[in-house]
């Protein structure tokens, strides 16, 4: 509905009638998240991976909890709401490691994509104004800015969630480190890739 209806009423007035109106619709912050996380819930259940939670405020929990809510990583239900089972302990340990992750995200997020982001923005904006190192310097620096942006939000929310007493598993694994595009594919954005893996790519075959 929040992100398909205009796309499709605009479709239906090409077919009926030319005078498509847009409706005013608001798409609630980190839809996709929740929907992934909503999908991850009701196959783990249905193939036997989960029991369904006895409790509809572990099941909202889960939805909601804001570290990773508006940009991931994606939590799978079979991983999350069995730690919801016991309270969660926080050790010493996972403070600091917490506190570490979270500064190095904002390292990669605040001062190497930002600052990254503005040279790539100069040189795009007008490419045929610079020569071909000046470009593919853009180029490169635009792959470095767009993992520091993903992996630096991925490091705060999974040091929140450490810092909270819960794990959000591993989300990027030094995938400029890899050797081939499967191995990369395993090491990019881990919680898209499995969740696609797992939920439609295995099931349909």
């Amino acid at each position: 509905y929040f992100k398909y209806t205009n796309f499709i009423l605009f479709i239906w007035s090409l077919i009926v009638q030319n005078n498509f109106q847009p409706l005013d619709i608001f798409l609630p912050v980190g839809i996709s998240f929740y929907t992934f996380q909503s999908v991850s819930y009701i196959l783990d259940v249905y193939w036997g991976k989960l029991k369904p939670t006895k409790s509809i405020l572990d099941y909202a929990f889960f939805l909601s909890f804001f570290p990773q809510l508006v940009a991931g990583p994606i939590v799978k239900a079979h991983h999350f709401l069995p730690q919801l089972e016991n309270p969660p302990k926080v050790t010493k340990d996972d403070v600091y490691a917490g506190l570490w992750l979270i500064l190095i995200g904002v390292i990669k997020k605040a001062v190497i994509a930002d600052y990254i982001s503005q040279y790539n923005d100069l040189i795009f904006a007008s490419p045929d104004g610079y020569n071909g190192f000046e470009n593919l310097m853009a180029v490169y620096g635009y792959t470095l800015q767009i993992y520091c942006d993903f992996s630096g939000y991925s490091d705060m929310a999974i040091g929140l969630g450490k810092m909270l007493g819960y794990d959000l598993g591993v989300n990027f694994r030094l995938p400029y480190q890899a050797m081939n595009i499967t191995e990369f594919w395993r090491r990019w954005h881990i919680s898209l890739s499995s969740w696609l893996r797992d939920y439609i790519y295995i099931p349909l075959g």
